[in-house]
């Protein structure tokens, strides 16, 4: 496990008007991780974004990036982080190296040294024969590739990534993925994802799951998962209220109704099976029986489904 502290939240809190968008939120992240900040759509993710990318102050609390608070100390902030922002930055009409020159201007980069780590970001992420095409004839993919390229470019020691296979199909998300734990473990690159898909947060080293602007679990999937330390049971059932106050009284089991569905914990589901199908065999129409996923660990803290309706954050 690392142990140089590249970022720390401590009590991290933000109103937008009388609504709390963050509530006391901390956690760390590591030298050489790839951390995942997982929640639905309105869940504080981009809130949080914003003030970890120096673009808004928060009401109370700190967050320090290999030891510069954002809030006091924004511009130094800034030429230490990379960042990819969920909408696309890049110029269509130049090619792959002009918007990396561009970038590097930016940052006060000339001549044979901006050249260099223009080469340098193109080679590494496959992009070295493309440098001369122009970016509005990329594919989805490779466009994003120049953007983390962009966010690579000062050699930062933070690339955070919001939402970063936003638009993008399931092959080119595998790639991308790829790409990122290749500059993990070849380069020693620290990466801040942010995400709503429950299968890119089990490629994460470690996660904060984030509910309603609160931090509502932390650790490794696996942690978190075998934290519940129970077996997940699903039932279909044309009659799924019936059917859960019937666990209830005959078998004292604390049963959640989603639509159809009956769902509840056991520590050796795959036992109870069998007594379920001989006592209630008129009411389930199917059943299931698995370990836990990171949506069981998102409803087993919060009581609701993982959701993603488009919520805003923004203050109304």
């Amino acid at each position: 496990m690392p142990t140089d502290t590249i970022l720390e939240i401590a009590g991290l809190t933000h109103f937008y008007g009388d609504r709390k968008a963050l509530s006391n939120v901390s956690f760390q992240v590591y030298e050489g991780e790839i951390f995942g900040l997982l929640g639905p759509n309105g869940g504080g993710k981009t809130t949080l974004f914003r003030i970890l990318s120096t673009l808004l102050k928060p009401s109370s609390g700190t967050a320090k990036i290999l030891g510069l608070d954002v809030a006091t100390r924004p511009q130094e902030v800034r030429r230490r982080i990379g960042i990819v922002f969920q909408s696309s930055s890049v110029d269509g009409k130049l090619t792959s190296a002009e918007n990396l020159r561009h970038q590097g201007h930016l940052y006060g980069m000339r001549g044979r040294r901006l050249q260099q780590q223009v080469d340098y970001v193109l080679n590494r992420l496959g992009m070295a024969n493309r440098r001369d095409d122009l970016m509005e004839t990329l594919s989805g993919g490779l466009r994003r590739r120049v953007e983390i390229a962009k966010g690579l470019l000062h050699r930062p020691g933070l690339l955070m990534l919001d939402e970063p296979t936003t638009g993008l199909d399931p092959g080119v998300r595998a790639e991308l993925w790829d790409y990122l734990n290749t500059l993990r473990t070849k380069e020693g690159v620290t990466v801040l994802v942010t995400t709503h898909l429950l299968d890119e947060a089990e490629k994460c080293d470690r996660l904060a799951i984030l509910n309603c602007g609160e931090l509502v679990a932390s650790g490794t999937p696996t942690s978190l998962k075998n934290a519940i330390g129970a077996e997940v049971v699903m039932v279909e059932s044309r009659s799924p209220e019936v059917l859960r106050e019937q666990l209830r009284r005959r078998f004292s089991l604390e049963a959640s109704v989603f639509g159809q569905r009956v769902r509840f914990e056991h520590p050796r589901g795959h036992e109870i099976v069998p007594q379920l199908m001989e006592a209630f065999p008129a009411e389930i129409d199917s059943l299931t029986v698995g370990k836990p996923t990171l949506e069981d660990v998102f409803l087993h803290q919060t009581g609701q489904r993982f959701r993603n309706e488009e919520i805003g954050e923004n203050a109304p």
